[in-house]
C-alpha cells in the first residue's frame, strides 16, 4: 500500500522543522583582559608553576605532607565522588538517545462454566506468551541530544572543580606548614632573647651586690625577663595549633603528625613569573569550570526550546503466543506490532515556557559568574605579585634593622658590663632587638605566603590536557 499524500507531507514538514536552529550557539562571553598584569615584573623571564611546584622549596617534610594530603584528604575524596555522580548523570541523560528494549513473558489460566443443551460444562483455557518490546523517541528537535550535552558539560565542570579543590588543599598544606615554621622561628627568637635577658639580669644582680647599681635597675631587668618568658607559651601554642590543623588537611588524626617544624631560613625560593593575562584563563580550573557550566546552560536552553515542539515516539513489539508451551515455537505463534505516536503540548499552565525562562535566567547568572571568575583570577595574580614584591623589599629592610639593633644591643651590654651604661639604655636596646628579630620572622613568613598565593593564583601548574572526558556510555 502506498503512503497517504497527507502523511508524506506531514513527514516532510517534520523533517523540515528538524533542521530548524533551536540555538543559541555557544560563544565565550566577552571580558576585559588587560595587556599586562598591574604588578608584573618587566624584566623577569616567564616561569609558570610546574604541576609539582611545592618541590621547588626543597623541603622533604612539605613533600611528605602534600603527598599524604593528595592521597587522603577528605575534601578531595568528596570531590572525586561528585565527579562519579556527574558521570552517572551523563549516562542517564545519554540513555534517551538509545532505544529502550524490554523482555516480557506471561502465562495464564482461565476457567469458564457453560451450559450447552441443558448440560453444565466447564471450559478451561491456558495461554502463554513471550515477547520483546522496543520503544524509541525520535529526537527530531535535538532535545535529548541537548540534554545529554548539558550533562556532559556539567560532568566536565565537576572535573575542573575537583582540580580547584586539589590546588586549594595543596596550597593550604604549604601555607599551614610554613606558618608552623615561621612560628618556630619566632619561638627560637623569643628563647634566645630570654637567655640574653637572663644573662643581663645576672650581670645587674652582680653589680647590685657590688654596690654599683640600685634595686630599681634589677627590678626593671627582672620585669623584662618575666615579660619575655610569658610570651613563650603563646608561641608554643600557635605552633601546636598549626600542626594540629595539618591533621584534617592530610586526612589523619593530629596525633599522627610527628613532624617538628624547623626554620624558614633553610628553604629554597623558586621563581615564578606569569606570562600575559590572556594566558591565565587557560590555566585556572575555576575559570574553566565557569565556562563549562555556561556550555551546559546553553544546551539546557536548546532542550527547553525543543520542548515546544511535538515529541514522536516509535514503539514496536514482537513475540510468541500459544495456548500451550509446546506451541510457542510453532509458526502460528508469532505476533508483531509497530506503532508511532505524536504528542504536542497545547496547554500546560506555562510549564514549558517557565522551563525556558528558567534556563535563560540561569544562563544570565552563569555569564555574570564567569566574568567574576575571570576578574577574580586577574585580581588574585596581581595581589600575590604585589605582596611578593613588597614583602621581599620589606624583608631586606628588616634584615638591616635587625643588624643595627643587634649592634646597639651588643654595645649596650658591653657598656653595662664595664659599668658605663645606664640600665634604661640596655632595656631599650634589648626590646628593640627582640622586636626587630620577631618582625623579621613574620616578614619572612609573609614572603612565603605570598609566593604560595601566587602559585595558587596561577593555577598551580594545572593543565586541561590532564582532564579526562566525561563517561558517556
Amino acid at each position: 500500500m502506498s503512503p497517504h499524500p497527507r502523511s508524506v507531507r506531514a513527514l516532510l514538514g517534520l523533517l523540515t522543522l528538524a533542521g530548524c536552529d533551536l540555538g543559541p550557539v555557544f560563544t565565550r562571553p566577552q571580558t576585559d583582559i588587560p595587556a599586562a598584569f598591574r604588578a608584573s615584573p618587566t624584566d623577569a623571564p616567564t616561569a609558570w608553576p610546574a604541576p609539582d611546584w611545592w618541590r621547588g622549596f626543597a623541603s622533604p617534610e612539605l613533600d611528605a605532607l602534600i603527598d599524604q594530603a593528595r592521597a587522603h584528604n577528605r575534601d578531595l575524596d568528596a570531590a572525586a565522588a561528585r565527579v562519579r555522580q556527574a558521570d552517572a548523570q551523563t549516562r542517564i541523560a545519554g540513555a534517551a538517545l538509545l532505544p529502550n528494549i524490554g523482555l516480557t513473558g506471561a502465562t495464564g489460566w482461565q476457567k469458564t462454566n457453560l451450559t450447552i443443551t441443558g448440560q453444565p460444562r466447564t471450559r478451561e483455557v491456558r495461554h502463554h506468551n513471550a515477547g520483546l518490546d522496543i520503544s524509541y523517541e525520535v529526537d527530531f528537535w535535538g532535545k535529548n541530544r541537548a540534554t545529554a550535552e548539558a550533562a556532559q558539560a556539567s560532568a566536565l565542570a565537576s572535573r575542573f572543580d575537583q582540580q580547584t579543590v586539589t590546588i586549594t588543599v595543596t596550597a593550604a598544606v604549604a601555607q599551614t606548614w610554613f606558618a608552623a615554621l615561621a612560628l618556630q622561628d619566632r619561638l627560637d627568637v623569643a628563647r634566645l632573647n630570654l637567655a640574653d635577658a637572663e644573662q643581663t639580669l645576672r650581670v645587674i644582680r652582680g653589680r647590685l651586690e657590688a654596690g654599683t647599681t640600685d634595686a630599681l635597675a634589677l627590678a626593671q631587668q627582672d620585669a623584662l625577663v618575666a615579660t619575655q618568658r610569658a610570651q613563650i607559651p603563646n608561641l608554643r601554642n600557635q605552633v601546636e595549633q598549626q600542626l594540629i590543623a595539618l591533621g584534617i588537611l592530610t586526612g589523619q588524626s593530629p596525633a599522627a603528625i610527628t613532624l617538628r617544624p624547623g626554620t624558614l631560613t633553610g628553604l629554597s625560593r623558586p621563581l615564578v613569573t606569569p606570562d600575559l593575562p590572556s594566558a591565565l584563563l587557560t590555566r585556572r580550573p575555576d575559570v574553566a569550570s565557569a565556562e563549562a557550566q555556561l556550555v551546559a546552560a546553553n544546551a539546557n536552553i536548546r532542550a527547553a526550546r525543543a520542548a515546544f515542539f511535538p515529541s514522536i515516539q516509535l514503539t514496536g513489539a514482537s513475540g510468541l503466543q500459544s495456548a500451550a508451551l509446546s506451541g510457542l515455537l510453532g509458526p502460528g505463534a508469532v505476533i508483531a506490532s509497530l506503532s508511532a505516536g505524536l504528542t504536542q503540548p497545547i496547554f500546560d499552565g506555562g510549564t514549558v515556557r517557565g522551563w525556558l525562562e528558567l534556563s535563560q535566567a540561569r544562563q544570565d547568572e552563569l555569564i555574570a559568574l564567569y566574568r567574576k571568575a575571570v576578574l577574580q583570577a586577574l585580581t588574585d595574580v596581581d595581589s600575590a605579585l604585589t605582596a611578593l614584591r613588597l614583602s621581599a623589599e620589606q624583608e631586606t629592610l628588616q634584615r638591616q634593622a635587625v643588624a643595627r639593633s643587634q649592634r646597639a644591643a651588643d654595645i649596650a651590654r658591653a657598656q653595662l658590663a664595664a659599668g658605663t651604661a645606664d640600665i634604661t639604655a640596655v632595656l631599650q636596646a634589648q626590646i628593640a632587638l627582640y622586636s626587630a628579630q620577631d618582625n623579621l620572622a613574620q616578614v619572612r613568613q609573609a614572603y612565603f605566603q605570598a609566593l604560595i598565593n601566587l602559585y595558587k593564583a596561577l593555577g598551580g601548574g594545572w593543565s586541561s590536557a590532564d582532564i579526562a572526558d566525561p563517561v558517556t556510555q
